[in-house]
């Protein structure tokens, strides 16, 4: 007799580029990477608000570095897709700049090598995709990135700039066997009826990326497209945006545990950041390498200390050698000082904004996505 089946659903959601929250992560990391490409030890704590035709930033930085903050933000905004004023948001809004030099209570520490603040991150690799990523966020994101694609395109020029996906997975015996259910919203123009957004949508964007991943279309029923039958205005006029607020998007989609801290407008002395890399980077080579199939890896730091107070690696009975060869591995790996992991990972240069939409994880180019031998 064989044994039963045990079925799972899990799902996952992530946002399209020009979604209010993702306009202000991008501002923030527009405003990182021109920091660090004059002044590789910027420090940055970045934050960015959108909402009511305003766009403000508040926050720390300490650099030498000359940035034109106001031509940064009004710069992404355009090139996120906000180019008409009619929609209360968009190049010409409201600007206000309130970002003040770095505390030199926390630069002290930093000063020193320490981390600059307290924290827990994880990182987290399974091998359900060639991304070594959970498939619930690896479609989402396939997704979102998409939409944005064929809008930028003008494959579908009835498309505004923003919207989101979220894809619900049928696991049996913890391995996916299918899309169970598949959600999008995307703001369109008003000549265009629902009609038409739901069937572009599905030969455009959803059928080929089910395709590229492998798996079959949903029942009809189960693919819900703008689910309050219109969506005309977009951004931060419908909803107002906030740096890192979109954590779980921006990691596992709540596929692993995520830490204490976001991400965007951070440098990389800010271990919620360079430390979340290096466990992912962590838990991807032990992935790849064969020493298991799923795995998360925990650090904690506290401030103006360089080394994690606690280094956790947790396998779910997956792994294939003792937890005292993960370990090894793990520290031929990467030094996980906050210097060790700056250095290895070569994180003080401007790769940040391509972190700001569709996720901070499985994006090949990446360095923490890079597989070392260890």
């Amino acid at each position: 007799m064989s044994d039963p089946i045990t079925t799972r659903l899990f799902t996952s959601e992530s946002v399209c580029a020009g979604h209010p929250d993702k306009i202000c992560d991008a501002i923030s990391d527009a405003i990182l990477d021109a920091a660090l490409a004059q002044d590789p030890h910027a420090r940055t704590g970045i934050e960015t608000v959108a909402g009511a035709n305003k766009i403000a930033l508040f926050g720390e930085i300490k650099t030498t570095a000359d940035l034109n903050f106001e031509k940064i933000v009004r710069a992404k905004v355009a090139e996120l897709g906000y180019t008409n004023p009619v929609w209360g948001f968009s190049g010409e809004s409201e600007f206000s700049n309130d970002v003040h030099r770095q505390s030199p209570e926390i630069a002290i520490g930093v000063d020193a090598d320490g981390a600059g603040d307290q924290g827990m991150m994880f990182g987290y690799a399974c091998n359900e995709t060639p991304e070594l990523m959970p498939l619930p966020i690896a479609l989402a994101h396939a997704l979102t990135r998409k939409i944005d694609a064929v809008r930028e395109s003008g494959e579908l020029a009835w498309l505004r700039p923003d919207g989101k996906a979220q894809v619900t997975v049928r696991y049996e015996n913890d391995k996916p066997v299918a899309v169970e259910k598949l959600v999008a919203a995307v703001a369109h123009d008003e000549a265009t009826s629902a009609e038409q957004v739901r069937a572009d949508l599905l030969e455009s964007v959803v059928k080929p990326v089910l395709v590229d991943y492998e798996f079959a279309l949903p029942a009809d029923d189960d693919i819900i497209i703008n689910g309050t039958g219109l969506w005309h205005i977009p951004g931060p006029e419908s909803d107002a945006g906030l740096t890192g607020r979109k954590i779980v998007v921006d990691t596992y989609g709540g596929y692993a545990r995520v830490g204490g801290g976001a991400f965007s407008g951070k440098d990389p002395s800010k271990v919620d950041r360079s430390g979340a890399y290096a466990a992912r980077f962590i838990a991807k080579n032990i992935v790849a390498a064969g020493l298991a199939t799923k795995c998360e890896v925990g650090l904690a730091y506290v401030i103006g200390q360089p080394l994690p107070l606690m280094q956790t690696i947790e396998t779910f009975g997956t792994a294939t050698v003792s937890d005292t060869e993960l370990h090894a591995f793990k520290d031929k790996l990467i030094d996980t000082s906050v210097n060790g992991i700056i250095t290895k990972l070569d994180l003080r240069r401007p790769i940040y904004s391509q972190t700001s939409a569709y996720g901070h994880f499985g994006k090949a180019d990446l360095p923490w996505e890079q597989v070392h031998a260890a």
